[in-house]
């Protein structure tokens, strides 16, 4: 079959500090193309509507799939998914990944016969089986399946994530993406899953606390026949097992593999397992995403992070002795006032490391979802973006966004502005000797992306498509949110052992 594949367009935070090429969209590339299907995908982070359009008409898919692994893009999928309807009303559309798994029933009546199908969990393990019974009949039958006649079998977990390979070759434009300075830049994944249960997230329970691993071969394979000269790994937290981190090092080393790395890990793991971060900042680890969330014990406990503050700072310092640079993310809770806003903008001046504020936001999957939603002040799936606020806040929501938006320019000035641009002169001259621009673009677009009076409009907005509220839900089963069950998981307070 004609299959065609499409990532929706960047939301406001990565219109600045990040685009990265879909890693899954490529791996369900992969295993589609595997098949013998053909395939292509369009990304619209780093193409336009009317690309797609031409695509469209040029390709003519039998089925066209939609990942949807953030919220504010749900709009814009429906409103796709019913031009595919006009356009080719043989076609086939669903939608998949994170998010929508969440609300794939609500989802399928708000495109009002425009969808046929959403898939819940993995896509790898869906979409063969789904482009076969699309073909041949039996849709009731693949895993994670929600049709408008109600689910299929439960989603299939991948037994080994070695496979499919990402099919890295379908997406053009690669020299779009990048993180930061690392400009372009490709993405890896060496586990999938995260052990921990922090309040405001849904990775846990999108994969029922599972966590696999790549093997240390199968990585490192693919990691050298990536030609980006940069890479993000993408797992949630990375290194969590001390054995594993080494063991692709040792095929890393043994294969002469040379790039520079970005990932993302937590404080307790980062002081845990030491020597291995520093192994890999002699492979080109340079930058570490550090979700410390607050600086305080109170917010820390709110989240569930499991990590103290002392923590968090003496992870800092090995980061610093390490050499690696580290971009720190804290959760704006729309309770702060005036001074809260200060002492946050305090902290970041006091700090090297870059910091990031993100809102918090009840995300149907997490637990906050169900207890925090009947606080909702919208539905409008687009403000769900962790940018804006969608729970009453303690200022008047215009002094809260400029609140906000004058923290956020604080810590610009102070890592985007004039002075950064002068002192990452030499990687801005190599960036641009090779045609890479992104970099060189995110320091000056700050303004022109965060502006309070924006912000406030946006809750103004016609909303066409609105965001369902959760069904009731005993959360202290937290079995019950899972949408990967694992057949005789046992839960436990703290953190597990992964396996």
């Amino acid at each position: 079959m004609r299959l065609l594949l499409v990532h929706p367009s960047a939301l406001m935070y990565s219109e600045i500090f990040l685009r990265l090429e879909p890693l899954g969209l490529e791996r369900v590339a992969g295993a589609a193309r595997a098949a013998g299907h053909e395939v292509r995908v369009i990304d619209l982070q780093v193409f336009r509507h009317r690309d797609l359009v031409k695509e469209m008409a040029s390709f003519r898919p039998e089925a066209l799939g939609i990942s949807l692994n953030y919220l504010a893009n749900i709009p814009e999928a429906i409103d796709i998914a019913r031009e595919t309807e006009r356009m080719l009303p043989d076609c086939f559309v669903f939608f998949g990944g994170h998010s929508v798994s969440f609300v794939a029933e609500e989802v399928l009546k708000q495109a009002e016969g425009a969808l046929d199908a959403v898939v819940r969990g993995e896509g790898e393990t869906a979409v063969v089986p789904l482009l076969e019974a699309v073909r041949d009949g039996g849709l009731q039958d693949v895993p994670g399946i929600v049709t408008p006649e109600g689910r299929g079998p439960a989603p299939k977990m991948l037994h080994s994530i070695d496979e499919p390979r990402p099919a890295r070759d379908l997406m053009r434009r690669r020299k779009s993406y990048f993180i930061g300075e690392l400009d372009p830049c490709a993405s890896i994944e060496f586990t999938r899953g995260c052990p921990w249960d922090c309040s405001f997230c849904s990775a846990w329970t999108f994969y029922g606390r599972s966590y696999r691993k790549a093997s240390a071969e199968a990585a490192a394979e693919e990691l050298a026949g990536i030609r980006e000269p940069n890479v993000f790994i993408v797992d949630d937290v990375a290194f969590i097992r001390p054995e594993h981190g080494n063991a692709i090092a040792a095929e890393i080393e043994r294969r002469r593999v040379r790039k520079r790395y970005y990932l993302e890990t937590r404080s307790d793991v980062l002081l845990r397992n030491t020597e291995v971060f520093e192994r890999w900042t002699r492979l080109g680890l340079r930058y570490m995403f550090l979700g410390m969330e607050a600086i305080d014990a109170e917010g820390l406990d709110l989240y569930r992070k499991r990590v103290n503050p002392d923590q968090n700072f003496e992870a800092l310092e090995v980061a610093r002795k390490l050499g690696i640079n580290v971009a720190i993310n804290l959760i704006v809770d729309p309770a702060w006032d005036e001074a809260r806003f200060k002492v946050v903008r305090d902290f970041a001046m006091s700090v090297p490391e870059i910091v990031h504020l993100t809102v918090m936001t009840p995300y149907p999957g997490t637990e906050i979802w169900h207890t925090e939603s009947r606080r909702l002040t919208t539905r409008d799936y687009r403000l769900f973006d962790i940018q804006h606020a969608v729970v009453p806040t303690t200022l008047p929501l215009d002094e809260f966004y400029r609140e906000l938006v004058r923290t956020q320019a604080v810590i610009n000035r102070k890592h985007l502005g004039l002075s950064t641009a002068f002192g990452a002169l030499g990687v801005l001259a190599g960036n641009l000797a090779r045609g890479q621009t992104n970099f060189a673009r995110m320091l000056w677009r700050f303004n022109r992306v965060y502006n309070p009076k924006a912000q406030l409009a946006d809750h103004s907005l016609p909303v066409h498509y609105e965001l369902p509220l959760p069904r009731r839900l005993d959360v202290d089963d937290r079995r019950l949110l899972y949408i990967h069950a694992r057949p005789g998981a046992r839960e436990s307070g703290g953190e597990p052992a992964p396996q």
